[in-house]
């Protein structure tokens, strides 16, 4: 008898109605039962719902007028909706934030500001953020729930997360600062999937649109899920859809993904 599985993707989709082809296309192909997708770069009114659920996946949403933007996907199942945006900073009014539960899982989907140009308000807005997050995901270990923490964090964590270059060297999305972030989560008790299950593959999941940096494979891998101690366990594959990114009309980054038993 083989055990039931569950297939969980985050893809920052860079505009859902003009990506909206190589979404579904991708639906149909990787059939995963839970997506977060982030840039949606969608109004609430404009996002695609007909067109998602005719796929097959309900959804819930939140976005806004030309940048940020995100949302949660499920495969033949309603997302139950528990927030949609990050506690902790009233004046924080960009959609980057949405988590609702899933058969029996807590999905967090995010899109961590770039921080860019940095040092700068942008980076310490990055910082920020993330300590909102780092105090927010600390209730679900306390509480043992299982839960993901999917989506663009706008960081390579390590040097093995970018590929040889020092063109990057200044940029929010490598600063020492960012990765000490980054790493925190993990001390907390957060598991790197995608690190888990390929511990020395570069794994990128993002490619400039300049400099020609997809077709020299020049990426970096930005997108994660991080598991909590009560989900960890039930790693079984991990991986990035890369073919996706060579598409027409791709969007920069491609959906990185687990398998859950």
């Amino acid at each position: 008898m083989r055990l039931p599985q569950m297939k969980i993707a985050t893809f920052n989709i860079n505009n859902i109605n003009r990506r909206l082809p190589n979404l579904l296309r991708w639906l149909h192909a990787a059939k995963p039962d839970i997506v977060c997708l982030q840039e949606l770069k969608s109004t609430d009114a404009d996002f695609p719902a007909g067109a998602i659920d005719r796929a097959g996946y309900g959804a819930v949403w939140r976005g806004q007028k030309t940048w940020n933007g995100v949302a949660i996907l499920a495969r033949k199942a309603e997302p139950v909706l528990i927030r949609s945006a990050l506690p902790g900073d009233r004046e924080d009014h960009e959609a980057r934030y949405i988590e609702a539960a899933v058969s029996g899982i807590l999905i967090a989907c995010l899109y961590l500001p770039n921080g860019n140009p940095q040092p700068g308000p942008k980076f310490d807005a990055k910082l920020k953020w993330f300590k909102r997050l780092q105090r927010h995901s600390q209730q679900f270990l306390k509480q043992e729930i299982p839960a993901v923490l999917a989506g663009d964090y706008n960081v390579a964590p390590t040097a093995a997360d970018i590929y040889p270059t020092r063109s990057w060297d200044k940029d929010a999305l490598i600063q020492p600062e960012s990765r000490a972030a980054f790493k925190s989560l993990l001390a907390r008790g957060w598991t790197d999937a995608i690190r888990t299950v390929h511990p020395a593959k570069p794994m990128f999941t993002f490619w400039d649109y300049k400099r020609n940096r997809w077709p020299r494979d020049a990426g970096l891998r930005l997108d994660h899920l991080l598991l909590s101690p009560a989900l960890a366990p039930r790693l079984i594959k991990a991986g990035v859809d890369r073919k996706l990114r060579g598409e027409e009309g791709a969007s920069d980054h491609a959906p990185a993904w687990i398998v859950l038993k």
